[in-house]
């Protein structure tokens, strides 16, 4: 039996670069994929400085018992370059999706469930830093609570790093914002142990930490040979923080003794995202880039990083990764969804934690 197995394979049209799945109780078989598309050039523009990008969000259906997969609403919108799923309000809301586009704005929907649908809630736009100048684009996104408000922090196309509030009543608005980076700030993510720290990774090989509380740097890492792409505070483990990156390593830091990594390994192509299990966290989905997607788990004890395999049914840059949030009876069974770009493929998979690569 194939560790892999390929559940469904759908053309999204316009390239695809993100995947989210909702993760809340009762919610568990919606997910999202944004797209982008940069529109078509007139014959005599030769440069894609000035040229619209528009996208798409879908809202898929599945259900994990009969592998029936159903996409239930397309939005049009800006290009998509990320998205994530935040918590309902109340009991009498549904999940909330929020996504940054090519606008430099940032939207928020709401999951109606019974209509299986998603209803735009909010949309509020990034400022360029002068008046005149062109919006940034808005990179990728993070959230965590704060008390009964959520924080959002959103990295930009300018090297920016912005902090956001959104509360129940359903207001959104900019906190702070500063620039940490030369050029774009691929990524950001808030410290899940420590909620005033955010860690942001940018093209200028820079990873950096900022406390919220004090707005000063607590850090700046080096180690990177490439832009950073992607972050991920480990969700089971104090201290942890895993850096991707276009240089191709998989870094495991204690974020207590920044000098040198706790672990390395070389997954290949540049590596876009780090998704955690929701349920088995020590398992790592990888989307990376010109390599396809790794699954890897993290041994923290003894420093270590095993490959459990590599899916390999894209033939474009693979940008969008996430896990089904449910685990099948036995706990050995996976479902991910997996998204790439100029082929604008989605593929729904499983994945058997019980099978070795070879079997």
């Amino acid at each position: 039996m194939a560790r892999f197995r390929t559940l469904h394979s759908v053309d999204t049209n316009y390239p695809a670069d993100s995947v989210e799945w909702c993760a809340q109780d009762g919610h568990h078989a919606y997910f999202a994929c944004g797209t982008y598309q940069l529109v078509e050039a007139e014959e005599n523009e030769v440069t894609t400085k000035n040229r619209p990008r528009k996208g798409r969000v879908y809202l898929y259906h599945f259900d994990t018992g009969s592998g029936a997969l159903e996409r239930v609403q397309s939005i049009d919108t800006a290009a998509v370059l990320d998205m994530k799923w935040l918590p309902a309000w109340s009991i009498d809301s549904g999940p909330l999706l929020a996504t940054a586009n090519a606008l430099g704005e940032v939207e928020i929907y709401e999951l109606l469930s019974d209509e299986k649908q998603l209803q735009r809630r909010m949309c509020l736009g990034l400022t360029a830093a002068e008046p005149t100048a062109e919006a940034p684009l808005a990179l990728a996104l993070d959230w965590q609570r704060d008390g009964d408000e959520l924080q959002l922090v959103v990295s930009d196309s300018k090297g920016n790093i912005n902090l956001l509030r959104y509360t129940p009543q359903g207001k959104l608005f900019v906190l702070s914002a500063w620039n940490a980076h030369s050029f774009e700030a691929w990524t950001c993510v808030f410290d899940r142990w420590t909620p005033h720290r955010v860690y942001s990774g940018g093209d200028d090989c820079l990873l950096q930490a900022r406390d919220l509380r004090t707005e000063q740097l607590v850090w700046t890492n080096r180690a990177h040979q490439a832009g950073v792409t992607c972050l991920l505070s480990h969700p089971k483990h104090d201290y942890q923080l895993l850096t991707g990156s276009y240089d191709e390593q998989l870094r495991v830091f204690d974020t207590r003794m920044m000098k040198r990594s706790l672990a390395e390994v070389n997954l290949g192509g540049g590596i876009w995202r780090l998704k955690p299990h929701p349920n088995r966290a020590e398992i790592i989905l990888a989307a990376c880039m010109y390599n396809n997607f790794s699954v890897v788990q993290l041994d923290l004890e003894n420093s270590a990083v095993t490959m459990l395999g590599t899916y390999d049914e894209h033939s474009s840059i693979c940008y969008g990764a996430d896990w089904n949030p449910s685990l099948s009876e036995g706990d050995g069974l996976m479902h991910m969804a997996t998204c790439s770009f100029y082929d604008h493929k989605m593929c729904v998979s499983s994945f058997d934690l019980g099978c070795s690569q070879t079997d």
